[in-house]
């Protein structure tokens, strides 16, 4: 019988390797096919986001505009868009928009030529118009404001929204008072619901187990980008869609978001990872830090110092406590051991944590200064690393979220550098 194509094309693979140096073969061959048989995937239960819900976010906001004194909330294509009506839709130079009234629907403003492809996601009761390319979309914005009766209230925009739409809509409608729409949808949007943690808990699980694969099969002489293609492709497999698999090898670690210098994996060399995926548009963001081979003491000690800052951080997470406390807790505790002070290296150069929802960094951050008292329903991320310029870095991250009796985790830290997946 005929070898499938398949095959030939694996000879070929073959061939190829035979040629490269026998440390950097194996390695090259899980990058290019890696047999993923083992994984399916674990989403098929996952429950989209109702219109009931949705229709329960647009009442949630009309509250608070009505308790800020806010006539109506113009919001841009993104994912606060997606947040109250479902549309999922690009930005480009030709304006979609929603406005959220204080009562009665939303308006959603786009392209005439547009509105079939955005009516498609549309999830919410909504009046629908449309513009053509010789006219202002923030005309017809005014006039539903005015029609509303809500043109001389103040008008809030969302933290997003372009410069040419607000000043288009101060041009439409002279007079304007133009405010931040900050206590609106950060109320909203900062507090999570139910269905919405489900997903955040699914889309960890998809990254944890996607992790669970690849790390036994990280091998010498591999590069980051066939570690990132390993995880991107386990992730798929297992119902996630990837969203980022940052790799840092070396001395790269010691930079949180890496280098540019190539990076190729070695004995004793720090392995970091940062990766998150989407399901049903929620994100999650795990990282952890292991080495290949054995760890040196300096490797075993930096470990285990972040390990001690993500618990104290976990710890001062609790209800009604300032955000920016988190931050504190785990900066006094490394200065204590050496390290800054505040963001100087060695050692902690960013913030303790990020919000995360619908965008993997969302309002507020876990960093010194901010006052927003933590709350139930609140999600973040606790990855407070330490980088050692010229030597390594280590990160780990895990997210949580806050309920009634303080955080829970989204995913369970690992106790040891020789068992970073727990």
């Amino acid at each position: 019988m005929d070898e499938p194509i398949l095959s030939v094309g694996r000879r070929a693979v073959l061939r190829t390797a035979a040629t490269l140096p026998l440390l950097a073969t194996s390695a090259m061959l899980r990058a290019a096919e890696p047999d993923l048989a083992a994984l399916t995937d674990i989403t098929t239960g996952a429950s989209p986001i109702s219109p009931a819900e949705r229709e329960a976010r647009i009442a949630r906001a009309q509250g608070l505009m009505k308790a800020n004194g806010i006539g109506a909330v113009l919001i841009e294509s993104g994912s606060s868009l997606v947040y109250f009506t479902g549309v999922e839709w690009h930005r480009s130079e030709r304006l979609t928009a929603a406005v959220l009234p204080a009562e009665g629907k939303p308006c959603i403003v786009t392209p005439f030529f547009e509105e079939p492809s955005v009516r498609e996601t549309l999830a919410i009761p909504c009046d629908v118009r449309v513009w053509q390319e010789d006219e202002d979309p923030l005309k017809l914005v005014a006039a539903f404001l005015r029609e509303r009766g809500v043109a001389a209230q103040p008008v809030g925009i969302e933290e997003t929204v372009r410069y040419f739409a607000v000043d288009g809509l101060q041009h439409a409608l002279p007079g304007a008072r133009i405010v931040s729409a900050n206590p609106i949808v950060r109320g909203c949007r900062m507090i999570k619901t139910a269905p919405e943690i489900a997903l955040m808990q699914l889309a960890t699980d998809v990254t944890i187990a996607a992790y669970r694969w690849v790390y036994p099969r990280v091998e010498k002489g591999m590069t980051r980008d066939q570690i990132a293609g390993l995880m991107n492709a386990a992730t798929r497999k297992l119902g996630g869609m990837p969203e980022f698999s940052l790799v840092l090898i070396g001395e790269a670690a010691a930079y949180p978001h890496g280098s540019r210098a190539p990076q190729i994996v070695a004995e004793g060399q720090v392995v970091l990872m940062d990766c998150g995926c989407t399901v049903q548009g929620y994100q999650s963001d795990v990282s952890r830090t292991f080495v290949h081979g054995t760890a040196s003491k300096e490797q075993r000690t930096v470990w285990e110092q972040v390990r001690t800052g993500q618990a104290k951080a976990f710890a001062a997470a609790r209800i009604g406590t300032p955000a920016g406390a988190v931050d504190d807790a785990v900066r006094g505790y490394y200065a204590s051991l050496g390290y800054g002070p505040r963001y100087r290296l060695p050692g902690l150069s960013h913030r303790t944590g990020h919000g995360i929802g619908l965008d993997g960094h969302e309002p507020v951050n876990l960093v010194h200064g901010e006052a927003t008292r933590l709350a139930v329903g609140m999600c973040f991320s606790d990855e407070p690393g330490l980088y050692l310029p010229g030597k390594f870095g280590v990160r780990l991250e895990d997210c949580f979220h806050m309920t009634p009796s303080g955080p829970k985790w989204f995913s369970v830290p690992p106790l040891s550098i020789d068992a970073p997946l727990g």
